[in-house]
C-alpha cells in the first residue's frame, strides 16, 4: 500500500537565504525517508507558473515517482481546454501522474452546479491515455457532488479528504471496484490522534468497497501541511509512511503495534470482520 502527500508542506528550518532548491530538496528528501511514493514538490516548486520545467526540475532530484499537481478547472477558473493543453505536456515530457485539485466540489449542491462539473472534467480528461489521473477531493465533504460527476472524467484514482469530510465515505462506498481510492485519512490539525488505528481502519474499509483489494488503496494527509510547523509535519509525513507500511505487514506485526483498546479498529486493521461493500463505516472519533 502506498502513501503520499494531499498538499503542501510548510518551509523547512533552514536559513533565511537557503536556495530554492534546498527547500526542494529538503521537502522531496523528507517524503522519501519514510516511503512515501508518488511524491510531489509539495508547494516549493522551482519554476513558478511553468508546470512541465516544475516536474522536470523535481524529478531530475529524486529517484521517486513524482507527480504534477494542478488545480482543477472549476476551482481555479480556468477554461478546461486550456488547461488540457497543460496536462498533455506533462504527459508529452514522461510525468505519469497528475493530481487534479477540486477543492470546491465541497460547495456544489445543485444539478446545475454538478452538470457544469461533470462536462469540465469530461473535457479536460478526454483522450489522455497512458497517465494515471487522479482526482483529488479536499477541505470538507463532497458527497452531494455525486459519484456520476465524479466519474465523469478520466480518472483512475479518487483521492478524498475524510477527516474534514467524513461523509466522502459514501463516495468512496459507490465507487466502481476499478477506480483507486486514496484515502485522506491522516489528520493535518496539530495535536490530532495520529495513531495508526484510525488510518488502518481506513484503508481497510476502503479495500473492502465494491470488492476493490488493497492494491487499489492508498493513504494520505487530509490536505495541505503548510499550516502546521515543520517538526509537526515531519512527525505527520512518518507516521503516514508507518501506517502504509503496517498496512501491508502480517497480523501479528499489526498486533503488536496497533493500540489494544482500539478492538473493533483493530480487528478491521488485521482484515478480520472486514464490512460488506456499502456498510457504513464505524463512528469515527474526533480529533482535536
Amino acid at each position: 500500500m502506498f502513501a503520499t502527500l494531499l498538499g503542501p508542506l510548510p518551509r523547512p528550518p533552514l536559513r533565511d537565504d537557503a536556495a530554492r532548491e534546498e527547500i526542494l530538496d529538503a521537502v522531496l528528501g523528507l517524503q522519501a525517508a519514510h516511503g512515501l511514493d508518488p511524491v510531489t514538490s509539495a508547494g516549493w516548486d522551482l519554476v513558478a507558473g511553468d508546470t512541465v520545467a516544475s516536474w522536470r526540475a523535481a524529478s531530475a532530484r529524486t529517484d521517486r515517482l513524482v507527480k504534477a499537481v494542478l488545480h482543477g478547472p472549476v476551482s481555479s477558473g480556468t477554461d478546461p481546454v486550456m488547461l488540457r493543453s497543460s496536462l498533455f505536456a506533462l504527459a508529452e515530457a514522461g510525468c505519469a501522474w497528475i493530481e487534479i485539485h477540486e477543492p470546491k466540489s465541497t460547495t456544489i449542491d445543485d444539478d446545475a452546479a454538478r452538470r457544469r462539473f461533470a462536462d469540465a472534467h469530461r473535457a479536460l480528461t478526454a483522450g489522455l491515455d497512458g497517465v494515471h489521473l487522479s482526482l483529488a477531493l479536499t477541505g470538507g465533504s463532497a458527497e452531494r457532488l455525486g459519484v456520476d460527476a465524479v466519474l465523469a472524467g478520466g480518472y483512475s484514482s479518487i483521492a478524498v479528504d475524510l477527516i474534514d469530510g467524513p461523509d466522502n465515505w459514501r463516495l468512496v462506498a459507490a465507487m466502481p471496484s476499478d477506480r483507486g481510492i486514496i484515502a485522506g485519512a491522516l489528520s493535518t490539525r496539530a495535536g490530532s490522534d495520529d495513531g495508526p488505528e484510525m488510518v488502518l481502519w481506513a484503508a481497510a474499509y476502503a479495500a473492502s468497497t465494491a470488492g476493490r483489494g488493497g492494491a487499489r488503496v492508498g493513504l494520505a494527509t487530509a490536505g495541505s501541511l503548510a499550516h502546521v510547523p515543520w517538526d509537526v509535519a515531519t512527525e505527520k509525513v512518518a507516521r503516514l509512511g508507518a501506517a502504509a507500511r503496517l498496512a501491508d505487514a502480517t497480523a501479528d506485526e499489526i498486533r503488536e503495534t496497533v493500540d489494544p483498546r482500539a478492538l473493533d479498529i483493530r480487528s478491521a486493521a488485521m482484515g478480520r470482520g472486514s464490512p460488506a461493500p456499502g456498510t457504513p463505516p464505524a463512528p469515527r472519533r474526533r480529533r482535536p
